[in-house]
């Protein structure tokens, strides 16, 4: 004999069911955001900390943010190959 339904199929509690799935998609959305953003600066204390133990000499703002543009886009990994490769170049 089939066992009887514990959810009730009424509109209603679609409805309420539906809406408390959003409201937890929505929060899931969040925290993933969190995560994402989190991510994508998660080498800012590294570059920071490296960054306080050169001495640079005078920057133009402008090349400043082109440099951490270039961090971001490309990553760490190859602007330091391309850096290297300009130290090394004659």
């Amino acid at each position: 004999m089939p066992r009887p339904s514990t959810r009730t199929n009424d509109l209603a509690s679609i409805d309420a069911r539906r809406e408390a799935l959003r409201a937890e998609l929505a929060a899931l959305d969040k925290r993933a955001k969190d995560v994402e953003l989190a991510a994508m600066d998660a080498g800012r204390e590294t570059l920071l900390a490296a960054i306080a133990k050169v001495k640079i000499p005078a920057i133009a703002k402008g090349d400043a943010k082109a440099i951490a543009l270039a961090i971001a886009k490309h990553g760490g990994a190859a602007v330091a190959a391309n850096l290297a490769a300009i130290d090394t170049a004659p």
